[in-house]
């Protein structure tokens, strides 16, 4: 990001979380800087702040000066341009705040590597094989991947996107109206990327397909994801993030909170202690996408029926670390036709 840009990345410790997202999707910069009212530095803010404060259970409207990170690598208008170079190799980040002899703010440095685009070996896994049964009569004759959302099928969107981050060595599971999809996609050639399938004889559950992936895959993390989902995930974020920490399986997970409509009372035996009028509760939701390492394949025969969450838990009981990664972008699920017709209308203001 050129210096004369950097105001658009700056925000006041008193502005909210929801602030610093919209900053963080809408601007190419991965970084939010924050001043006081005098206009000085006193933290910054990144996508990995605002997941870790999303697990703490901080909200949107929470200030910023309450989760940011408080001390900063910076470098003064003074430094050679050779020594904020090593700085930001030495500390491995991406970009780094310039700042004067007050601590205010004068531009913003980046390393050139952030700009370039990688390509990855991970394959992608995305599952296709669903009946779409709530989506009916739509999913009569189609099947809901290739339903269009705006201008072309959401499994086609999704594509583009894998593509757009680098990735190019795809997968799909298949198994209602399954021709129809081999059809549309091909082998991926029209796009510019391998495409495989597998196909379900029956029906095996959100995971036990993973059984079916074909020996000899490169000895990576595979990334997976329902092929009914909009998001605006960023995919190299997601997987720089499982591999920093090291556990077999990352979930991403969608904040959701729910209202009781009525007070709730607490009692001792008889005596109430407390009510708590229309309570919220705070939970974690799975968002259907996932990082897994090729571990976990080993143990799916690819005939036995097995979900998602029942394969993680299985996991966890054998204390291997699964790992959750808490999106704020935006994330819908095409499951009913409310949220059919929800991303029709959205599309267009997305990609």
């Amino acid at each position: 990001m050129h210096r004369h840009d950097w105001k658009k990345i700056t925000l006041n410790e008193s502005k909210s979380m929801q602030s610093a997202i919209k900053i963080l999707n809408d601007e190419q910069s991965k970084i939010v800087m924050v001043v006081n009212n005098y206009g000085k530095l006193v933290g910054t803010v990144t996508d990995g702040d605002i997941r870790r404060a999303l697990i703490h259970h901080y909200g949107v409207d929470d200030k910023l000066m309450d989760f940011m990170h408080k001390s900063p690598v910076t470098a003064f208008v003074k430094d050679k341009r050779k020594n904020i170079i090593s700085i930001m190799k030495n500390k491995s980040i991406f970009q780094i705040p310039i700042i004067d002899s007050n601590r205010k703010i004068i531009g913003i440095e980046t390393l050139d590597c952030l700009l370039e685009k990688k390509r990855y070996d991970n394959p992608v896994f995305l599952m296709a094989g669903g009946f779409g049964s709530r989506l009916k009569p739509l999913t009569d004759d189609i099947p809901k991947p290739l339903l269009n959302v705006g201008f072309q099928p959401i499994m086609e969107t999704i594509l583009k996107q894998f593509i757009e981050f680098g990735f190019y060595n795809f997968f799909i599971s298949t198994h209602y109206k399954a021709d129809l999809v081999r059809k549309y996609f091909g082998d991926g050639s029209d796009w510019g990327v391998n495409i495989e399938y597998v196909y379900e004889e029956s029906p095996l559950g959100t995971a036990g397909s993973l059984g079916l992936l074909p020996d000899g895959l490169p000895d990576l993390p595979i990334l997976m994801m329902n092929s009914d989902l909009l998001t605006k995930v960023n995919f190299n974020q997601l997987l720089d993030f499982h591999v920093a920490q090291g556990g077999v399986a990352t979930m991403c997970v969608r904040k959701y909170d729910f209202q009781v409509p009525y007070g709730v009372i607490q009692t001792n035996d008889q005596k109430i202690t407390s009510i708590i009028e229309k309570p919220i509760h705070k939970f974690f939701i799975n968002a259907g996408i996932y990082v897994l390492n090729p571990s976990i394949c080993k143990g799916i025969d690819g005939a036995s029926y097995i979900d998602m969450p029942n394969l993680l838990a299985d996991q966890i009981k054998m204390n291997k670390q699964v790992n959750t990664f808490p999106i704020h972008e935006y994330w819908l699920d095409i499951g009913r036709m409310e949220e059919y017709k929800q991303a029709n209308r959205e599309i267009s203001t997305l990609f």
